[in-house]
Formats: structure tokens, C-alpha cells, sequence
């Protein structure tokens, strides 16, 4: 397989950082993602070169779709653990009761 080329390197370097701001992630993120200690640029682009060589452009787009996937699943996640409403407890519910109870008396 033939190596990535230098406009090909850059457009891939440009499209990474451009998808991390649409996702509010940074390198960091994705290099946690990747299985690679530092967060360098040239690091990321190695491990996308290691892709590459292992299938082409469609490997580089499987990896990054898998970590895409695996991204959606945490906000999703995550919106779902912030979002849910607490379940009152027995003191809550006592509490209501007698508000309501000292409503409807006044």
C-alpha cells in the first residue's frame, strides 16, 4: 500500500482538528481514544499512518468512525445520567403532602 501523501497528511490533519471542534473535544480526547500516551499532533498522525497501512483510507475511516460511535454513546449517556430527575424519597413526599395540606386549609 502506498503512503499517505503530504496533502493528503494535511487534509487528514485539518478534518481531525475540524471534527474534534465539532464535538467540543480536543487532541487529548482523541489520543485517549487511540491508545497513545502524548497528545501531539505527530503522534495522532503516526497512529492514522499506522491505519492507513493496514488498509487505506477506508481503515482510516473505520477507526475514526469507531471512535465517533463510541463518543455518541458517552453524550448520550451522559445527557441521560444529567437529565433524569431525581425519584423523590418518603420526606419529600411528606413535605408535598403537607404544603398542600396547608394550601387547601388557608
Amino acid at each position: 500500500m502506498r503512503k499517505l501523501s503530504q496533502q493528503e497528511e494535511k487534509e487528514l490533519i485539518s478534518f481531525i482538528k475540524d471534527w474534534l471542534k465539532t464535538h467540543g473535544l480536543n487532541q487529548k480526547d482523541l489520543a485517549y481514544e487511540l491508545k497513545i500516551k502524548s497528545s501531539r499532533t505527530s503522534e495522532i498522525i503516526l497512529k492514522i499512518k499506522e491505519f492507513y497501512k493496514k488498509g487505506g483510507m477506508f481503515n482510516v475511516a473505520k477507526n475514526l468512525i469507531k471512535i465517533e460511535q463510541n463518543w455518541l454513546n458517552n453524550f448520550k449517556n451522559d445527557y441521560q445520567e444529567i437529565n433524569q430527575t431525581p425519584p423523590y424519597n418518603q420526606l419529600d413526599i411528606d413535605s408535598l403532602v403537607n404544603q398542600i395540606n396547608q394550601d387547601t386549609s388557608s
